[in-house]
Order: structure tokens, then C-alpha cells, then sequence
């Protein structure tokens, strides 16, 4: 059985015109947010093998508050520069090439497409993962290549608005 979890980035800043979209940081409300979702996978038990993570600086620092809250490896964190401003099946290679030694991922990135992705695994429609929303898919794949839709389904969504 393998699980992943998408975790869409934290709520980030416009305040800055003159950063490039790929350098914007958390607002005050991400940075509140991040951390408490964090808690919250903490206190549902969730042990994630490996975080692999869009470079952009929003999921990044997202990620790296899963991290260290959910006691992480340092080398268990992985910058997959493909995730930023991915289409769906890019997400869902991704997912396919997971290292065999991992049974739990959290894939931290962006929507539209995290959305998508999300989709693909529920039979109730997603209409939007939130900033910080995190989903939950379980699959019955003995190994990451055979992860699809026809074995796999969405098992929990956790959004922020349903806990603060």
C-alpha cells in the first residue's frame, strides 16, 4: 500500500510587485497557517517518508514547516523544479517514480493542478484545494509505477477554514 498526501502551499504575499511569481514569500496568514497544519498531520499521525516540493519560495517554506514539525530527514526533502507551474500528468509521474523504499509522500505545489490531480483520485468532486489544504490518498499499488486511479482514492481532505 502506498499514500501521498498534496499539500498546496501556504497562503503567499502579493505586497512585492517587484518579485518574480516563483519568489513570493508566505503573507502573515500562511505563516500562521503552515505551521498549525503541520501540527495537525503531527497529531493525525502522519509519518511521511519523503517531501518532495515545488522550488517556488511559498512551497518550499510550506514544506519546510511539515518538515521539521514531522521530524523529516534533511535528505528526506526534495526540490523537484518540475512541479512549479506543472500540468496534471507531470504530478502524477511524479508520483509514479517515487523511490520504492518510500510507503508515505507529501507533494507540496500549486494549483489549478494540484486541484486536478486531486480529482483524478476522488469520486466526489474537488472544487478547490484551498492554501494550505492538504489531501490524503491511499493506494492499494503494491509499488509507485502502479499507483493510478483505479486503485487509489482520495481517504481525507483537511483544509484550514474546517480547523481554525
Amino acid at each position: 500500500m502506498k499514500t501521498f498526501y498534496l499539500v498546496r502551499h501556504a497562503k503567499s504575499s502579493w505586497d512585492n510587485p517587484k518579485l518574480r511569481d516563483i519568489e513570493r514569500p508566505l503573507n502573515e496568514r500562511g505563516l500562521n497557517d503552515a505551521p498549525f497544519m503541520a501540527k495537525l498531520m503531527r497529531s493525525k499521525g502522519v509519518k511521511p517518508d519523503l517531501l518532495v516540493t515545488s522550488p517556488a519560495i511559498r512551497a518550499l517554506t510550506t514544506a519546510a514547516y511539515f518538515k521539521n514539525e514531522l521530524s523529516v530527514e534533511g535528505e528526506d526533502l526534495w526540490v523537484r523544479d518540475e512541479i512549479y507551474e506543472a500540468i496534471t500528468n507531470t504530478i502524477v509521474d511524479i508520483i509514479n517514480t517515487l523511490p520504492e523504499d518510500c510507503g508515505t509522500a507529501m507533494i507540496f505545489g500549486h494549483n489549478p493542478t494540484f486541484t486536478n490531480v486531486a480529482n483524478l483520485f476522488s469520486d466526489k468532486f474537488i472544487d478547490n484545494i484551498p492554501t494550505c489544504g492538504v489531501v490524503c490518498v491511499k493506494s492499494e499499488a503494491a509499488s509507485w509505477p502502479e499507483v493510478s486511479s483505479e486503485n487509489s482514492e482520495v481517504v481525507a481532505t483537511f483544509f484550514p477554514k474546517d480547523f481554525i
